[in-house]
């Protein structure tokens, strides 16, 4: 028993490694562990000196050195531990905390079921435990430090969005249409009001393709890019909680209240329920909204389908950007087509979406075959002739067919970049939280929900509910997969061009080079590449796709922008109304003027317009959430779920308009 207590005593003097065993311990150590098994098994032991040996046995010839006793796995294991331990060599174990409060704690367990305190009743592997001598120093800071990183898979949170999302449209949803009320017997304005170019009945379905497309623009995709920069997870909890309880509120809101009153405006409404200064104040900043919009988007497409760089020369995506312009021009043509067949043969169900399919086929084939050449001027002025058409055009012959075309290549982009996650599942490479302020953008608040924009909760999607869709929906059970439907999509978009840029981030965390629009592109490119789709075709595909995401929207805001322009100088009685109103109240003059001040704003550039574009967005947000919470009071209907949005959206508002004030 003393030599039991003298070498416990001893048991951390020790640190020289046994070569016998193939675990990092001590001679003592095991020596200790030997003479602990020898007295339990009731064999002699040697005495405290260190030359003393111990009596011949059946195991013990006497040769003067201690007895060669076959120790347990288990005995080894935990030694070497414990020497580890005491002698401050417990880095040679992996995950040293963690190995002492198994084992440790088991042994106190075991002591207190009388089990030996060395019995382990596990093999060795699945205790985890990893304590080689052989391991390399260097080798093992490298895989300890690999160890302690965590990686998040794209898919995860892909996944996590969707089933955030859907369940909101299932359950949320359904519960703000119950707590408003729908009636699927009322007649709608598109029926009461039809006069065949913007109050026009329309299928539900492709009601919901063009409001999908309008406000599916450049914000999800370069708002979501650009917001990472303070951490993929405060941009990913913005976008499912503002896209749930923010944006889709405010898209339905409006759709509703429109539809409720006759398909009117948002500024008309204003006029309403607030007053005529109101309502004159809110067009006048819903125009000058519409041309900062057109002004950025317009420039994004241009600058999509530029094939020449600064210097004059070709740049190496010429074929590829022209390419995909004559697609978008082949894209307007058969939209057309298809618009005139719908209007006389009244195709419907799935001989719409099969003349859609080959529609886009045919504009592929073409646009692969036959690439424009062009610079970035020559596209600018392309885009705003088919802006203005499309603004002046009946809704059945070039907005709505395009956009119901452009809804199949959206869900193709969609799945296919949901397809690429799952076949990929890449790593997250985007930093988690980089702080609360950022050296380029500024603070967290309000700069985070200034960027994200349109992917959580956007002013504009009002004025495409009001102004477009709620004249074209045939019947109010419809509203909610148009409102709220079309806005959680949305926010799945940008949750997947978030998880695109963080998959082609290099592994440090840096982002990928180019724009949020070219970022995007490659990589869901990549994707369809690694299915077997040709590089040529791939990269047109997706070029087209990020393009008619900025055309889509075009078009629709300069509709919006030039009704807007139009209710700003009509009054009740336009046939008797003076000259100069009626001038201005025109449909092509106000459509020329709207974009003739977007076209002026292009010659700024994107990139000092986009601020402008976000702090105006969400003040329009912050307007239309007031103007839902006096049209529910009163209608008398239940306006509660509008204020914890509203009061977030205008301290957002006057935060970021202090700030720019206090930079000016």
């Amino acid at each position: 028993m003393k030599s039991g207590l003298k070498y416990t005593q001893s048991f951390g003097k020790c640190s020289e490694q046994d070569t016998t065993f193939s675990h990092t311990c001590s001679q003592r150590a095991v020596g200790f562990g030997v003479r602990r098994q020898q007295r339990e098994r009731g064999y002699p032991l040697r005495a405290a000196s260190a030359n003393r040996t111990v009596a011949p046995g059946r195991f013990a010839p006497v040769t003067g050195r201690p007895a060669p006793v076959r120790l347990s796995r288990s005995v080894q294991k935990v030694a070497a531990l414990k020497s580890s331990k005491r002698s401050g060599t417990a880095e040679n174990c992996s995950r040293e905390t963690g190995c002492q409060a198994f084992v440790f704690g088991w042994m106190r367990s075991a002591s207190r079921t009388k089990m030996g305190a060395f019995f382990i009743p596990c093999r060795p592997a699945a205790c985890g435990f990893e304590c080689s001598r052989q391991m390399d120093p260097g080798r093992f800071a490298v895989w300890k430090e690999r160890k302690e990183v965590k990686e998040m898979n794209t898919l995860v949170i892909v996944l996590i969005a969707a089933v955030c999302l859907l369940g909101a449209y299932t359950f949320y949803g359904r519960w703000l249409a119950n707590k408003w009320g729908i009636d699927p017997k009322a007649k709608t304005p598109a029926v009461v009001h039809e006069d065949g170019r913007d109050y026009v009945p329309t299928n539900g379905w492709t009601v919901f393709a063009h409001q999908f497309s309008s406000i599916a623009g450049a914000g999800p995709v370069t708002g979501a890019i650009q917001a990472a920069a303070f951490g993929w997870l405060p941009v990913l909890l913005w976008v499912l909680i503002g896209g749930i309880f923010f944006g889709a509120v405010t898209d339905f809101g409006a759709l509703y209240a429109s539809v409720k009153n006759d398909g009117k405006s948002m500024g008309m409404l204003i006029e309403k329920y607030i007053g005529k200064t109101g309502r004159k104040l809110f067009l006048l900043f819903c125009w000058l909204f519409c041309g900062i919009v057109i002004a950025a988007f317009a420039d994004m497409v241009a600058g999509t389908f530029n094939a020449y760089g600064a210097d004059g020369a070709l740049v190496e995506a010429a074929q590829t950007n022209g390419a995909a312009g004559m697609v978008s021009i082949m894209f307007m043509v058969f939209a057309v087509v298809f618009g005139l067949l719908q209007k006389n043969l009244h195709f419907t169900g799935w001989k719409e979406n099969v003349i859609s399919i080959v529609f886009i086929v045919l504009s592929f084939v073409v646009g692969a075959n036959f690439p424009i050449i062009l610079g970035k001027a020559a596209w600018s002025y392309i885009t705003f002739v088919y802006i203005f058409f499309a603004a002046v055009l009946p809704m059945w012959l070039l907005k709505q067919p395009r956009d119901h075309m452009t809804t199949f290549m959206f869900v193709a982009m969609i799945v296919g970049a949901v397809l690429g996650l799952i076949v990929n599942h890449p790593v997250m490479n985007l930093p988690v939280f980089t702080g609360f302020t950022n050296a380029k953008l500024g603070t967290m608040f309000p700069i985070l929900f200034v960027t994200v924009a349109c992917g959580a909760v956007s002013g504009f999607h009002s004025l495409v509910s009001s102004g477009t869709s709620s004249k074209t929906v045939t019947n109010e059970k419809d509203m909610l997969k148009v409102g709220y439907g079309a806005m959680v999509l949305e926010s799945l978009l940008a949750v997947i061009a978030l998880c695109v840029a963080g998959a082609s981030a290099a592994a440090d965390g840096t982002p990928a080079d180019g724009t949020p629009f070219q970022v995007f592109s490659r990589g869901v490119a990549s994707f369809f590449v690694g299915f077997g789709l040709d590089q040529h075709f791939a990269s047109v595909f997706m070029t087209m796709c990020v393009s008619a995401l900025a055309l889509t929207s075009l078009d629709a805001v300069a509709r919006i922008g030039r009704m807007s322009f139009q209710e700003l100088f009509s009054v009740d009685d336009m046939e008797h109304a003076e000259g100069w109103r009626k001038l201005l109240c025109n449909v092509y003059f106000s459509t020329f003027l709207t974009l003739a001040f977007g076209f002026l704003l292009t010659k700024i550039g994107y990139a000092n317009i986009w601020p402008l574009f976000g702090s105006a967005n969400q003040l329009l947000s912050a307007l239309v959430l007031a103007t839902l919470c006096v049209f529910l009071k009163v209608t008398g209907r239940s306006n509660k779920m509008i204020f914890p949005p509203l009061v977030i959206m205008l301290c957002v508002t006057f935060t970021a308009l202090v700030q720019r004030l206090i930079a000016m």
